[in-house]
């Protein structure tokens, strides 16, 4: 049946209006549907921007909320009254009522008066001390709305802030905390402020050696008959806080139990054979499971230091990032009733030593292809006693391109990795470390053979030392002194050598490349605080290759003098990458998430292009969707081909790539995504066989550009990703010609396949 464009408006309407009715239908006689509560503050000292934030925080409190809606319909209600009343504990129409739906919110559940005074009670502890408040309601059609009006009138200041004076110990020191204090004259007086100080005064004396005491003994009374509308606010010592609380504690002895279960109280009993004293730890561990070396540098704590908070959470925290013990659990005791010292119990549970994991993975890449890959890793978490882990894995896997010019020729990977990391730094001189995470020293070698359907193979020897530190949960430093990638050649087909006759950039690919030198990436991140309005993402690498060698053996290839090592020329070049992401908090399910990508190699020396396994690519479905993976440029080089046969991936020694995103979710577990991607790659020198390919002072105007829309079904345990675009500049066009919006068509099947680009992907592209 066909139904006439001009009927579909009808339709929906007729169904809006329809699933209105029956959310009504069913409700209780004499009762209303609760459709929701407004607040109105009218107060004409307080201005319109501030009377509307008020307005919405206070709306927040009302309760109870109502029924929840989806495009402006309240679709689990109607689904529930849709259901009606199953006869069994199970089911279809009880997981549709139960599971699908929700009852219906009524007005009789709602409390005016309760309300009410919840705001009042509410505007008072923001200061508005005389708030006047009122409940109204309205009804049509059996829906109900609650209206609540609030006269806050003017708000109360801070004139003083008086803290204690110096009578003890304790006042003094609550004294000299008070530089930092949130509470401040000539800001608004406000409850949760006053209790947010108190939680920040307990902080500070914990890091003072105050172990016993607590937000609850700090006491500020507030005298609003100053006048003025204003407050004096004194801060104080409750007299009733116990005596224990008022005294600094030091660090007596510290007990260590490595093998500690929580499910049996026998490991706490020990004869003398099974202590160990190691510094100022007394170590409990029978099976001598780990060497002492660990605790002195995972415990900040030592015998005589003053009890301080931040030693005591940077313990646990490392411990905890060592990744050998299940559990680690910590206490305090009184070393005896009259003294002002602690003992520290330190319990440890640990992982077991050896295990195995085997993995089954469901991938995707920036170069369009998807696939599965199988993991099978073996761990010794313990290797040398010292929380040593040995990692020795193989993998397999199959990869192929759905959707570009490459598909046909899939790709297929096996290989072995060992890695074994230390949870210190090896160095030949000492490094101090003093934060939460455990720094780590990590020696690694690799071998993968990736062979690429009817074209060639690789062999691929890679081996690493480096180190890896965090200062903070923010910011993470990876430095590998050593990292070296030999790449060779296997079974190089007639079909890719024929190719490669007639497009001599082909023959990068099958190259002997050996790349050795330090690289270092710097990683800062606030994304893990979701509700900050603006977070952001960051890092930097940077690959010398063959610098120190180069010079010493006065490497210049352009001079003819080409240095090699073991019969392979070594690379010698200079690269930096930056990725900087921002995320822009709209709303609780929508934000603009941005980034940005600039990148340059400079080969130099041994060198006059980067070797292609370190060089740029654009395009593709984590970066400029509207286009083929490493499709574009370089520059405004024509990469297009005929789609049925194999084209060759485009690459660059310079990218800049910008995108920009805007999510929101839609209903359950799908959201949107609205997208707009620019970029490029350029070479540094000019390439014969690719004209345009060379970066000028004018490459702006060699920017790629597309757009499109998708959708991200976020499943918890992964996101799918679907992503429709298309170009609106192409920048191999003539340079009057390259912004191809005016040929725009959807209704043109030809225009479709050669403009519609859709990409499958697991996860964000940014």
């Amino acid at each position: 049946m066909k139904v006439k464009n001009k009927y579909v408006p009808l339709l929906l309407t007729a169904l809006f209006f329809a699933a209105g009715c029956s959310n009504t239908k069913y409700l209780p006689e004499g009762d209303m549907l609760y459709v929701g509560g407004s607040v109105k503050v009218e107060d004409s000292l307080i201005s319109k921007k501030e009377r509307k934030a008020l307005e919405s925080e206070m709306e927040d409190l009302l309760r109870p909320k109502p029924n929840r809606k989806i495009l402006g319909m309240r679709v689990k209600l109607f689904f529930y009254n849709l259901a009606g009343e199953p006869k069994k504990d199970k089911g279809f129409r009880y997981w549709l009522r139960n599971k699908v739906g929700e009852p219906p919110v009524l007005f009789s559940q709602v409390d005016l008066d309760y309300n009410a005074d919840l705001l009042q009670n509410y505007s008072e502890n923001k200061g508005y001390f005389k708030t006047i408040t009122s409940a109204d309601s309205t009804s049509r059609n059996r829906k109900a709305r609650a209206e609540y009006t609030v006269e806050p009138g003017r708000q109360y200041k801070i004139r003083n802030v008086i803290f204690p004076s110096d009578s003890t110990m304790l006042d003094s020191t609550i004294m000299s905390v008070q530089k930092r204090s949130r509470l401040r004259p000539g800001r608004p007086y406000d409850l949760g402020v006053i209790k947010t100080e108190r939680e920040r005064i307990d902080r500070r004396l914990k890091q003072k050696g105050y172990y016993y005491f607590n937000p609850d003994y700090i006491l500020v009374q507030v005298d609003s008959t100053v006048g003025n509308h204003e407050v004096d606010l004194l801060v104080k010592v409750k007299e009733e806080t116990p005596q224990k609380a008022r005294q600094v504690y030091k660090i007596d002895s510290i007990y260590i139990y490595p093998n500690y279960s929580i499910t049996s109280a026998d490991t706490l009993m020990y004869n003398e054979n099974a202590v160990e004293q190691y510094k100022d730890f007394t170590i409990i561990d029978p099976e001598h499971t780990f060497r002492p070396i660990i605790y002195d540098r995972t415990l900040f704590f030592h015998k005589g230091d003053i009890y301080n908070r931040r030693d005591h959470n940077l313990s646990l925290n490392r411990l905890v990032n060592l990744g050998t013990f299940k559990f680690v659990k910590n206490e305090f005791k009184l070393a005896d009733t009259i003294s002002n010292k602690l003992n520290a119990y330190y319990y440890f549970t640990p992982l077991p030593k050896k295990s195995i994991r085997v993995e089954v993975l469901a991938k995707t890449n920036s170069a369009n292809y998807n696939g599965s890959e199988l993991n099978v890793n073996w761990s010794n978490r313990n290797t040398f006693r010292a929380a040593e882990l040995l990692t020795i894995s193989a993998f397999g896997g199959l990869e192929v391109q759905v959707s570009g010019q490459n598909k046909g020729y899939n790709v297929y990977r096996v290989g072995s990795e060992a890695s074994l990391v230390w949870p210190r730094f090896i160095t030949p001189f000492k490094v101090k470390d003093s934060s939460a995470y455990v720094p780590r020293t990590r020696a690694m070698v690799s071998y993968e053979y990736q062979n690429r359907a009817r074209l060639y193979s690789l062999n691929s020897f890679r081996s690493q030392f480096g180190y890896l530190w965090k200062n903070n949960i923010r910011t993470e430093h990876q430095l590998n002194v050593a990292d070296i990638n030999y790449v060779s050649p296997a079974n190089v087909t007639e079909e890719y050598n024929d190719r490669v006759k007639e497009n001599e950039s082909l023959g990068r690919v099958i190259e002997k490349q050996l790349i050795f030198g330090p690289t270092y990436s710097y990683t800062f991140t606030n994304t893990m605080r979701r509700f900050k309005k603006h977070t952001f993402y960051y890092k930097g690498s940077l690959d010398l290759a063959g610098n120190i060698t180069g010079l010493v053996m006065g490497a210049d290839v352009k001079g003819g003098n080409q240095k090699e090592i073991l019969g392979v020329p070594f690379s010698q070049f200079v690269k930096m990458e930056h990725d900087f992401r921002h995320y822009l908090r709209l709303g609780r399910n929508s934000q603009l998430a941005s980034r940005i990508i600039a990148g340059v190699g400079l080969p130099y020396g041994n060198s006059r292009e980067l070797p292609f396994i370190r060089q740029f690519f654009i395009g593709g479905t984590n970066s400029i969707r509207a286009f083929r993976a490493r499709a574009i440029g370089p520059g405004s080089h024509d990469p297009t081909a005929d789609e049925d046969e194999f084209l060759a991936d485009q690459s660059g020694d310079l990218k800049l790539e910008l995108n920009t995103e805007y999510r929101a979710k839609l209903f359950s577990v799908v959201h949107g995504a609205i997208f707009v991607d620019a970029g490029n790659i350029w070479l540094w020198n000019k390439n014969e066989a690719k004209a345009g390919a060379e970066f000028t002072k004018d490459f702006y105007k060699e920017l790629a550009v597309g757009t499109g829309v998708g959708l991200r079904f976020d499943l918890s345990f992964l996101v799918l990703r679907t992503d429709l675009a298309f170009p609106i500049r192409k920048p191999w066009l003539p340079e009057n010609e390259r912004w191809v919006l005016d040929d725009i068509d959807f209704g043109s099947k030809y225009w479709r396949r050669e403009n519609l680009v859709f990409n499958l992907a697991i996860g964000y592209p940014f």
